[in-house]
């Protein structure tokens, strides 16, 4: 085994975020050694579309490969992996890139995972009441490709040109090892895809989208393979120029980002940090992936487990050979900077951080805190009349509603940095009874989760970890290293060089428990989110209603 020798091996892993690509040089260990980011440009041509390139993506991801591996022989490099959003991308038969807007500009031929323009596409593929439904809560998301596919096909962005439809984690692969196989975890959790039965032809004729069925599915897809695997014969000899690696270098089957963060925190040993989940199953921790949105991922190994309004169950989804649901909030930190950067008391908050060297919302956290001194009253009750509805971007889980919109109850008539921070307050409170409602429908349907595990960049936040912990009652575990999703992708990388035996066995070794955050009792008896917790539910209710 690579362990074995003196000389330092190192994986890389890169995620495409929403706005960025990141990348990281990981150690056999999981110790991020140096990271690199660079901006990726984001297109708004119309209400609800947002659309990237697939060139100005791939140009970022070698760019920023080659920063991190600077500093390293290129044979110390043992495998690479990359994690995506789930965007959709099109290229042409010459593998070039189409147009998916109206606008023809071809270049920009990336739908992003965000892009609610196929709402009403979702909403018909739903009332088909088609099978494959049951493996996506009974409801179709317009973040999903069907829906997509399916609204190129109608306005006339569906050109005979169109020959690859492509999940954005697959081009990336495809890119570094000119495989067109697909990993599991995109064609089985954006594509309805399974992996005992294969594509359901009867499916896409339903939908209008039997062109897809032409010459064995080449268009979506008819190779897959499990998250990690190793992905044609690595690195091409133009990737490998472009990334500065090696040709050859191992290729791990890509993951969406969010299931990338569920690998680089999920498995870790929590040996001497008495948690419940200590000794338990994997099956007994659940992995929140929390920055723009959040995403949270459970599995399971006794079979599926089919739970209302939430995602899945997927085979092999994220971890192979294992069962996995995905609750999710389409809308988290996004939410938060709407909120607060939306108030009016917003230039203040500027000015009042810049003054004191901080981050805007290091600022509100600290604020909070002093006027709860002031008041005499527990932080997490200084909110207790204003009640926020989340739902600005639609509901993921559970209630699996798109067309929700948000709403805040209990607004004064001033707009003072005061009511700025209160609203901040009830905002990630809000967020975290959303999380705590999809922990319920999970419960509700067999999972029996006592332990959060926690990554992305909300994680970084202590009021929002805090109030999570509050709100579900269950320990929350933050990682070592606070770019677990650049860990898990790295992950793949190790997995695919045959360094690590398996996704479960790389996992252990590579994640690594940082802080465990417990509930904070505020009053005897109490507990804010019994409180909260009921007015939340008598606003559902009305608006529901």
């Amino acid at each position: 085994m690579a362990g074995s020798d003196p000389v330092e091996w190192y994986y890389v892993g890169v995620d495409v975020g929403t706005a960025s690509v990141r990348a990281a040089l990981v150690t056999r260990e999981g110790q991020v050694k140096t990271t690199a980011e660079e901006m990726v440009t984001i297109w708004k041509p119309h209400s609800d579309h947002y659309v990237q390139s697939s060139i100005d993506i791939w140009a970022k991801c070698c760019s920023t490969v080659r920063k991190v591996t600077q500093g390293v022989q290129r044979n110390q490099v043992r495998g690479v992996g990359f994690d995506a959003t789930c965007s959709l991308v099109v290229l042409d038969q010459n593998f070039q890139p189409v147009a998916v807007n109206l606008d023809g500009e071809a270049e920009r031929n990336v739908v992003m995972w965000m892009d609610h323009r196929a709402a009403e596409q979702a909403a018909r593929i739903t009332s088909t009441g088609h099978r494959v439904l049951s493996r996506v809560g009974g409801v179709m998301s317009p973040e999903m490709q069907p829906p997509k596919l399916l609204w190129l096909k109608e306005f006339y962005c569906w050109t005979p040109d169109a020959a690859h439809f492509l999940d954005l984690p697959d081009f990336l692969s495809w890119k570094a090892t000119a495989s067109l196989a697909r990993s599991l975890c995109t064609v089985v959790c954006k594509w309805t895809y399974c992996p005992t039965e294969k594509w359901d032809t009867s499916f896409w004729t339903a939908i209008g989208l039997e062109d897809l069925l032409e010459n064995d599915h080449s268009k979506i897809g008819n190779v897959t393979c499990c998250p990690g695997s190793p992905v044609g014969e690595g690195l091409t000899q133009e990737a490998a120029a472009e990334l500065g690696l090696d040709t050859g270098t191992a290729v791990g089957a890509s993951l969406i980002d969010a299931h990338a963060g569920g690998l680089g925190v999920i498995g870790a040993d929590v040996r001497g940090f008495s948690l419940p989940c200590e000794d338990q199953p994997i099956t007994s921790r659940m992995a929140m992936i929390c920055g723009t949105s959040s995403c949270h991922m459970a599995v399971s190994c006794q079979g599926p487990l089919f739970v209302p309004g939430v995602w899945g169950p997927y085979l092999s989804g994220m971890v192979p050979e294992l069962w996995l649901n995905e609750g999710g909030q389409s809308a988290t930190g996004s939410l938060i900077d709407h909120v607060v950067k939306g108030h009016v008391a917003y230039p203040q908050l500027q000015e009042q951080a810049v003054k004191g060297g901080e981050h805007i919302y290091t600022y509100l956290n600290r604020h909070l805190s002093s006027m709860a001194k002031d008041l005499g009253a527990p932080l997490e009750l200084l909110a207790s009349s204003l009640h926020v509805w989340p739902d600005f971007h639609g509901n993921r889980s559970p209630l699996a509603d798109p067309t929700l919109r948000g709403a805040v109850v209990g607004l004064p008539l001033s707009q003072t940095l005061d009511d700025l921070a209160l609203l901040y307050l009830a905002t990630v409170q809000a967020l975290a009874l959303g999380t705590q409602h999809i922990l319920e429908a999970m419960t509700q349907a067999g999972h029996d989760i006592t332990t959060l595990f926690l990554c992305g960049g909300l994680s970084k936040n202590p009021l929002y970890v805090q109030i999570h912990a509050n709100a579900t009652g269950l320990p929350l575990v933050l990682p070592a290293q606070t770019e677990a999703v650049l860990v898990g992708a790295a992950v793949l990388g190790a997995c695919a060089s045959h360094d690590y035996s398996s996704i479960l066995e790389a996992m252990e070794k590579m994640a690594k428990v940082g802080k465990v955050v417990q509930l904070a009792c505020i009053s005897v008896g109490f507990h804010w989110s019994n409180i909260c917790g009921l007015c939340w539910r008598h606003v559902l209710g009305t608006m529901m209603n």
